[in-house]
């Protein structure tokens, strides 16, 4: 389970792991998936419809190219973008941490005053995968298997100026539900995966048209800020 930085526009996003799920992968793997969607299929909406809360959602099929981020390494969102933002918690005096080992995806400029970072988040410890599995990911050659993911969209800004780098954070976060060993194979390999996200317009504190926003935006090129 995670904690959301929900319904806070001002607040840094975040999420932060609070205990281990008792079901990760949720049993639906499939040849679907394992073989790679190539548009978004409408069975595998209505299996994972019905293990999503009641919501209106968003689905996109992306192909992402996944880098491993440990908490505190120079790749660190929250140790670098988002300080430079809001600065260190102002009472422990150390940058926010997710408490989990997560993935860098994209990112790119929304204009002069926006930017859009996108990470996939493990429901469980990258440690946990198999490594039969990995391996039988990694050697799939010009395959791109499909995970999916639960979606939610943050648009955040500080209420003040505080910090070195004031502007707004778009962050589009993906929670595996399915595809922990797709995305560490891909990562491990520097090659991509195809990423079926299901964003939950109800829930993201971004609007419906914020979403759409961003999802035009991933077709932009990845580009870091400044």
């Amino acid at each position: 389970m995670f904690e959301l930085a929900l319904w806070c526009g001002t607040c840094p996003a975040i999420f932060q792991r609070l205990s281990e799920p008792e079901n990760a992968e949720l049993g639906l793997v499939n040849a679907r998936l394992n073989t790679g969607l190539h548009d978004i299929d409408d069975e595998v909406l209505r299996v994972y419809g019905q293990a999503l809360p009641a919501s209106r959602y968003t689905a996109i099929l992306l192909e992402v190219v996944p880098e491993l981020v440990t908490p505190g390494d120079p790749s660190d969102y929250f140790s670098h973008e988002q300080v430079a933002t809001w600065g260190v918690d102002p009472v422990l005096g150390v940058p926010e941490s997710p408490g989990s080992l997560y993935y860098r995806t994209f990112e790119t400029p929304m204009g002069n005053q926006a930017h859009l970072y996108e990470f996939v988040v493990p429901m469980v410890p990258p440690a946990w995968n198999e490594s039969g599995r990995l391996a039988a990911y990694g050697a799939s050659g010009a395959t791109l298997p499909t995970a999916v993911a639960y979606s939610l969209l943050d648009v955040v800004q500080p209420a003040m100026e505080e910090g070195d780098d004031y502007y707004e954070h778009w962050v589009l976060s993906h929670f595996l539900l399915d595809g922990h060993h797709k995305i560490e194979a891909a990562s491990a390999a520097g090659r991509p995966v195809r990423l079926l996200s299901l964003i939950d317009e109800r829930i993201s504190i971004g609007s419906p048209e914020d979403i759409a926003t961003a999802v035009k935006a991933r077709s932009n090129a990845r580009q870091a800020r400044g």
